[in-house]
């Protein structure tokens, strides 16, 4: 049988010194992009920061144009010329704007102006109804006191519709001073028109800047954000629309006072998961209470709304629109929407699901490198033991 080659040991530390060289210049480089890539990041920030007060329009028409990109995408290949479908898409999207906003806007400031001057007569009467219990009964079964209990809700009531009554207005106030903005209206379908028209160069021109070593890292990459924008500003953006004019359109066949408006509000609201449902269900179901009673079938059928709406959506719209492509946590999703509607307003609000996205993939590429480099597995070659078993109910891992 013959023998492996014999090596001498100056060769041996050679290859450990090339080895170590390797992996000491692959380091350098991945600190200097980590470096390239934080520097930017900051000065993209500071941008923003600076510009928030005039980029609404521009950040807008990026929003929309990458929105109706697919629709673009499908025209073109039905036949039309890019510039062809870009004018047949934001000539429907502008018709279909503007009737929105001549229909709907009177409807939803009549039941918003209702809802504040009812306000003070529905808290009166749901309070009213919530304490109309035997006090003996209360005091027997639950041992609650009627009078406190009385006023501990008067005090709930008061605070919790209040909350909502500032939440609506200002929703409503930032609607008004947003659709007041001419620049709005002017700019941004301008910006939409040329962004969704030259969107693919666009990308192309950006791929062709990212250094061809890392060429295919970088698409991976942008790729995976581009899957998780793209499920939830198409997706579960559909969805909530969907939802909300499902919502109201049942409400307002019940019979409900401001059905409309509850029903949009909470599908709006329901790109968190179960808050715009719940706070539908709180909102309409207290309202149907001093509407309808004592009829209970009526407040059933109120109630029965939203339960329907969670079946379909859970089964029908939630799989064919969003899918698992969406991959953002709800909390990671919350928060980013109000860090960054707190440091850029408005602006912040456009730019936070990308941008959440974005760190969100970068942090799952950083963790899988990590867990690839020599970093993480050193140069033990012994499998680590597993973490010692804990009992049920200890405070801390077995000795």
């Amino acid at each position: 049988m013959a023998k492996a080659p014999h090596r001498a040991p100056d060769q041996d530390i050679d290859a450990a010194a090339e080895a170590a060289a390797a992996d000491a210049a692959a380091s350098g480089v991945f600190r200097r992009q980590i470096r390239f890539w934080l520097i930017s990041a900051v000065i993209l920030a500071i941008f923003l920061y600076v510009f928030s007060g005039i980029l609404l329009p521009f950040v807008a028409g990026m929003v929309l144009a990458y929105f109706l990109d697919p629709v673009a995408d499908r025209l073109q290949r039905l036949g039309l010329s890019r510039l062809m479908a870009t004018i047949v898409i934001l000539f429907a999207f502008i018709v279909v704007l503007v009737l929105a906003f001549v229909i709907l806007i009177p409807v939803l400031a009549s039941q918003m102006a209702d809802f504040a001057s009812k306000l003070p007569e529905y808290l009166t009467r749901l309070q009213t109804l919530i304490t109309s219990f035997d006090p003996r009964w209360l005091e027997e079964k639950f041992g609650v006191d009627a009078n406190g209990l009385r006023e501990g809700l008067n005090s709930l009531l008061t605070s919790g519709f209040g909350l909502l009554t500032t939440v609506f207005t200002s929703i409503w106030s930032s609607g008004v001073a947003l659709v007041s903005v001419v620049s709005l209206f002017v700019v941004t379908p301008v910006v939409a028109f040329y962004m969704l028209l030259d969107w693919d160069r666009m990308v192309a021109i950006v791929d062709s800047w990212v250094p061809r070593d890392y060429v295919q890292t970088v698409r991976a990459i942008a790729n995976d954000i581009n899957t998780a924008t793209a499920g939830f500003v198409r997706g579960q953006g559909t969805l909530c629309l969907v939802l909300g004019a499902m919502y109201a359109t049942g409400l307002t066949l019940t019979g409900l006072n401001f059905g409309i408006l509850i029903g949009l509000f909470a599908g709006l609201i329901s790109f968190i998961p179960y808050v715009g449902s719940l706070t539908g269900l709180v909102l309409s179901v207290g309202v149907a209470f001093v509407q309808f009673w004592p009829d209970w079938t009526m407040v059933a059928a109120v109630a029965g709304v939203f339960f329907v709406g969670q079946f379909i959506e859970g089964n029908i719209l939630q799989p064919r629109l969003v899918g698992k492509s969406v991959g953002l946590h709800p909390v990671w999703l919350m928060f980013s929407l109000f860090a960054f509607g707190a440091l850029f307003g408005f602006v912040g609000l456009l730019i936070a699901v990308p941008a959440s996205a974005a760190v969100a993939v970068l942090v799952r590429f950083a963790i899988s490198r990590y867990l690839d480099s020599p970093l993480y597995k050193g140069h033990n070659t012994e499998p680590v033991p597993p973490l010692p078993a804990r009992r049920r109910g200890s405070g801390g891992p077995r000795s």
